[in-house]
């Protein structure tokens, strides 16, 4: 529990959960209200170790991240849901990870799994972000992935997140894009009306990633259905981390013209200009990205200043 500010009388752990306060804002509790029918992204019966590992190294950013942590790191998931990129980061290192959510019926799940599966050096946490409640300058990396688009201030909850990154630490930070996620928006209107059976048909994350009936339901209600939703661009991100001292990294898809954008996504690159921003964006709604929900990724380093 070295990573809080500190324990209040209130706090307690229970079944490998430690709970910080109860969750009492508004459009948080909607949103916790709306993961208990259906955990995200949840698990399949056969889950182990093997099978998260196997997952993560699949995803290109899950696989680069862990491979560009290291070893004796500490490393935050914000909105860690039910627990498998916190575990993924955790397996066959000796990092610590922290999985933070405000939704307990998913920290359960989570906790649950890393019990079964021997997982000691991950823990997690249940609190509402905004009650900022992590010690500063803690953690050596953050990942921030499709989270912070579903609170009432995504600026606010950055801003309290960056505070516990260490100086020269990194952020990874995933947001639905204003025109990237068009796609989705189009399909969320036609699904309403054509229900599942168009969505398996036209959402290639849903036909192809989602095999199971559970992981199915969870990527409609967290893609199409869900209470909380904002949009964002690159440069809004960059002005995020102009104000709290971060300096850019790189981005997906690219502030650049460059070629190769997916190639040492860790290592400094330009930013580019609005144009180049711009332009890069609206291609997401034609490539692969924007089968994705049209998430994008700002990656960001701490200045030591």
């Amino acid at each position: 529990m070295q990573f809080f500010n500190e324990l209040s009388k209130k706090d307690f752990i229970k079944e490998g959960i430690i709970y910080k306060k109860k969750i009492t804002d508004i459009t948080t509790k909607k949103v916790t209200d709306f993961y208990k029918v259906a955990p995200f992204p949840n698990y399949k019966l056969n889950d182990n170790k093997a099978t998260i590992l196997e997952k993560g190294d699949r995803n290109f950013l899950s696989f680069e991240f862990k491979k560009f942590i290291g070893y004796k790191k500490n490393i935050l998931e914000v909105g860690c849901g039910t627990g498998q990129m916190s575990s993924y980061f955790a397996i066959g290192t000796n990092n610590y990870v922290v999985g933070f959510d405000p939704t307990i019926e998913s920290l359960k799940l989570a906790s649950d799994f890393v019990e079964k599966n021997n997982i000691d050096n991950v823990e997690f946490i249940n609190a509402d972000i905004f009650d900022d409640v992590l010690k500063k300058d803690f953690f050596d990396f953050i990942w921030c992935n499709g989270v912070l688009h579903h609170t009432k201030d995504p600026y606010g909850a950055f801003e309290i997140t960056v505070k516990s990154l260490k100086k020269e630490g990194f952020i990874l930070l995933g947001l639905y894009n204003k025109i990237g996620r068009i796609r989705t928006i189009i399909r969320r209107y036609i699904y309403k009306i054509f229900g599942k059976f168009f969505l398996m048909l036209f959402d290639p994350t849903l036909r192809n990633l989602k095999k199971s009936k559970e992981e199915q339901l969870a990527w409609i209600r967290d893609q199409y259905t869900h209470p909380v939703e904002s949009l964002h661009t690159i440069d809004q991100v960059l002005n995020w981390f102009k104000k709290n001292n971060i300096e850019f990294i790189n981005s997906i898809p690219p502030s650049d013209f460059e070629l190769n954008e997916l190639e040492n996504v860790f290592e400094k690159r330009s930013i580019g200009n609005k144009f180049s921003r711009l332009l890069n964006q609206i291609f997401m709604t034609f490539g692969s990205l924007g089968s994705d929900g049209g998430l994008f990724i700002v990656i960001g380093k701490k200045n030591n200043f």
